[in-house]
């Protein structure tokens, strides 16, 4: 029997958002005590378990097409995450998640057919680029080369989901794709040491972790690119930024300077604005 209960869309996206910035505050605790990839490894491969019981996908009946779609769906998301988590090691956090944006950015800029697509676009872009803390001192460009290759892994993750989202159920695939995740960033875990200093403590948190930051936001979003094009998918998680914004005031007490409210305002009206247009193509 199926559910009758359905998150529509784009409520669905702005829910991954906030789980995603709640388990940011839990990665925040374990990134200095197990390291970035320990990090990645024990959240992706907590999230691969907790799908896999929770869908039970059937992998012998898997067509060929699935299995290429899913591999391919699975490495960019492990390498999206293990990435992202390298390049704020060595550059801010807000700088990192702006940089990465680029990624979602050019997936919008490229499958707008619409002028008033690029109105959102520009919108967003201009948020981003007034949240980053650019500066000329101090700047690693190594941590910039990886957080824009995240970002390149990022708008792959954003057309495989499409494309997987047509041939297979939302929660199967993501289980099956984090389990390919959890295989490509897993050997980089344990080459770091510190999946050596697990302790209950630690795996607890681990598990919120995976639920917070991987398991619920990426099955939400999947739910969501099977009924949203790239594009409007893209300029919704451009929210992504002004949220990690306004969980640094409410958790941090890091108030907001002036450009800083502009920069909400302006990824605040391209989200307002690629929602109308989604609610029209769906209308359609």
């Amino acid at each position: 029997m199926k559910s009758k209960f359905i998150i529509p869309p784009i409520p669905a996206v702005l829910s991954a958002i906030v789980s995603v910035q709640c388990g940011a505050a839990i990665a925040k605790g374990l990134f200095p005590e197990i390291g970035a990839a320990a990090t990645a490894s024990l959240r992706i491969g907590l999230s691969a378990i907790i799908l896999l019981v929770a869908f039970r996908p059937k992998l012998s009946e898997l067509n060929a097409k699935q299995w290429k779609y899913v591999i391919l769906y699975g490495l960019s998301l492990g390498a999206m995450n293990m990435i992202f988590y390298f390049a704020i090691e060595r550059i801010p956090i807000g700088l990192g998640v702006t940089l990465e944006f680029v990624g979602p950015l050019v997936v919008a800029i490229f499958s707008s057919k619409k002028a008033v697509d690029f109105i959102w676009v520009i919108l967003a872009a201009a948020g981003i680029a007034l949240i980053a803390p650019w500066t000329d001192k101090g700047l690693d460009l190594i941590g910039v080369l990886l957080a824009l290759l995240a970002g390149a892994f990022w708008a792959a993750y954003i057309l495989l989901g499409g494309r997987i989202s047509k041939i297979m159920k939302g929660g199967e695939a993501v289980a099956v794709g984090m389990l390919f995740a959890t295989i490509l960033i897993l050997p980089f875990g344990f080459a770091g040491g510190g999946l050596n200093h697990l302790n209950p403590k630690l795996l607890a948190l681990g598990a919120a972790l995976a639920l917070l930051s991987s398991a619920i936001p990426f099955t939400l979003e999947i739910t969501a690119l099977k009924q949203l094009p790239p594009r409007t998918f893209s300029i919704l998680m451009s929210l992504e930024p002004a949220m990690a914004s306004l969980a640094a005031f409410v958790f941090l007490q890091e108030y907001l300077t002036v450009v800083e409210c502009a920069a909400v305002a302006c990824v605040v009206i391209a989200t307002a604005g690629s929602s109308l247009t989604a609610k029209k193509t769906l209308e359609i």
